[in-house]
């Protein structure tokens, strides 16, 4: 606002400008004039900067010392160009702050990200002055520079470790002289690809910290844990230097490996056994030479699964310490417990070795195994038998002949039903010595009484071998047996199948021969033995079909075949040497 004066008037005129100037003066303006149309704008005294991109992150700026690799478009202001990296192919690698450059792009560099561009405006006198270069850049000359940083790094720099995952646990880590398994993206400091064991879907196989790899490696693989993720960058000096590698690498190029660790072990490794679960108690340990049943999972040292039997849902069977299974797996089922589960890992040269397997284990891979010992026996084993309650009176004892009737209770060692009588409401009932039941068995029943209780444990080449029972008895199982004895019926000696209670009648061949026409037949053999049975006088063995014993009896009576027996043909058992019919 304008300022009002009390009892202000009209506003006054504005003051007369002079007309008349003196002559020094108009020549003055005179020159003035001429410098404004004939001279050029006047020069800046320091370089412009125009940023026109920016990173997102910017993990390291360029100092004074560092050294850097940049693409750059060098214009006249017309936009003139008059050289450029990019037709070159190649970078420009220098020095910064040390007059390895004009002095306005020592300037301009400082500061800069990877992968920053800016617009550099270059003065003469911090560029070429007013020499120029040659025939390319004239005297005097403004330039400009269109500059992409691609690289930095400094001649004090070590590797620098970023680690961006860690597994939970971690029980060991890399050290100098272990052989190492891991999967890399490597890429230069501008984010550009030259190489990956990803797209070649295998990992990338050395050792550590001899010299198998370039140095910046050997230092940033030291500490890792399987599983975890890391990342690596080095300068050239411990990569691949002032040369490059000729390809894909570039000279003097920092380089940037993202690394996830798969695997780890050491030439010196054994096996290693660990998560022990040992049931109690444990009557038994596994040596050499026994015959095993076990479960597994099987998977790599990162986790990565390959194997397993509960998917077959078949045990694996075999024989440890005689060099049927891998070395560290005959090694690592030494010494279990039946019902056990323990983690056994294994190094490669205790398992598939540098080849693997092909698809599922890698070579050179380490093998973790999750087992559960389900059983196992010795090819020398016998029947074991536990008497878990005897009566008192126990004087009839089970022998070859007898008729038993028992209850049993089945199942495997780790537990697994198999089958039992009480679910049937009734006995079994054998005869001892008659193979009606599995060898283990049969040893199991002698010399028991009524009423006495026993624990079997019955090894497979005693029970039912290496085929098992389709669908109820694994191939090669441990069986165990709890039995109860119930009724016990007397055999008949051994070789008989039917005895006298009596002495014999002295003309017995007349007494069967009911028709009296001197030949005895089948039905009258028949009612004749069993007569003598039912009347006490005679006693068939138990426990078979006694008209199955008739039969056999007349057969054997009757030597020519005819369906007859003849009074040369009829003999008691006294007079035999190979039948044993009466």
């Amino acid at each position: 606002m304008t300022r009002k004066t009390p009892e202000a008037g009209p506003p006054l005129p504005p003051p007369r400008i002079r007309t008349q100037l003196s002559l020094p003066w108009l020549l003055w303006a005179g020159l003035v004039k001429l410098l404004v149309l004939y001279l050029p704008p006047l020069l800046p005294h320091d370089i412009v900067i125009e940023k026109t991109f920016v990173p997102e992150q910017c993990v390291r700026a360029v100092k004074v010392g560092d050294y850097v690799r940049y693409h750059y478009n060098g214009m006249f202001p017309d936009g003139k160009k008059f050289d450029s990296s990019y037709d070159r192919s190649s970078t420009y690698n220098v020095y910064v702050g040390k007059k390895q450059l004009i002095e306005g792009m020592d300037r301009a560099l400082v500061g800069m990200c990877v992968n920053e561009r800016r617009l550099v405006k270059i003065p003469p006198q911090l560029a070429y002055g007013k020499e120029g270069y040659g025939d390319v850049i004239p005297s005097d000359a403004i330039l400009h520079f269109d500059v992409l940083l691609l690289d930095v790094w400094n001649p004090d720099d070590g590797v620098q470790i970023k680690t961006y995952y860690t597994p939970e646990n971690c029980s060991r880590k890399v050290e100098v002289s272990d052989y190492v398994r891991y999967h890399y993206n490597g890429t230069l400091l501008d984010g550009t690809l030259f190489d990956s064991s990803h797209t070649r879907m295998r990992t990338y196989d050395t050792y550590v910290g001899i010299g198998w790899l370039i140095a910046g490696m050997d230092q940033g693989l030291l500490g890792m844990c399987v599983g975890e993720k890391r990342i690596i960058t080095m300068p050239p000096s411990l990569g691949y230097g002032s040369n490059g590698d000729g390809s894909d690498i570039p000279q003097q190029a920092s380089l940037v490996f993202d690394v996830v660790l798969l695997d780890l072990h050491n030439p010196k490794d054994g096996v290693s056994i660990t998560n022990q679960d040992i049931p109690q108690p444990c009557h038994r340990k596994s040596v050499a030479g026994d015959f095993i049943r076990y479960h597994y999972n099987g998977s790599l040292l990162d986790g990565t699964f390959f194997d397993s039997s509960y998917s077959r849902n078949h045990t694996y069977d075999t024989y440890v310490g005689k060099g049927y299974v891998i070395g560290g797996m005959d090694e690592g089922l030494i010494g279990v417990c039946i019902g056990e589960k323990r983690r056994i890992t294994i190094p490669p040269h205790l398992g598939y070795g540098e080849e693997g397997t092909g698809t599922k284990i890698p070579g050179s891979a380490v093998l973790v195994f999750d087992i559960h010992i389900i059983d196992f026996h010795n090819p020398s084993d016998t029947v074991v038998i536990t008497t878990n309650y005897k009566p008192e009176v126990c004087e009839m004892l089970a022998k070859k002949g007898d008729f038993v009737k028992y209850h049993y209770n089945a199942s495997l060692m780790d537990g697994s039903f198999i089958d039992s009588t009480y679910n049937y409401g009734k006995t079994y009932n054998i005869v001892l010595g008659a193979n009606q039941v599995v060898p283990g068995m049969e040893e199991g029943l002698k010399e028991m009484c009524v009423g006495e209780r026993r624990h079997l444990v019955i090894p497979p080449h005693l029970g039912y071998g290496e085929r098992g029972v389709d669908g109820e008895v694994p191939a090669s199982a441990v069986l165990i047996f709890d039995i109860e004895m119930i009724e016990m019926e007397a055999g008949l000696p051994d070789g008989y199948m039917f005895i006298w209670n009596e002495d014999v009648s002295a003309d017995l061949f007349t007494e069967m021969d009911a028709d009296k026409d001197l030949q005895v037949l089948a039905s009258e053999f028949s009612d004749y033995i069993l007569r003598q049975v039912n009347e006490g006088k005679g006693r068939l063995a138990p426990g078979f079909d006694a008209y199955r014993i008739i039969e056999n009896m007349f057969s054997n009576q009757d030597r020519n075949g005819d369906g007859k027996i003849t009074e040369d043909e009829f003999k008691l058992k006294a007079d035999e040497t190979t039948h044993d019919e009466l």
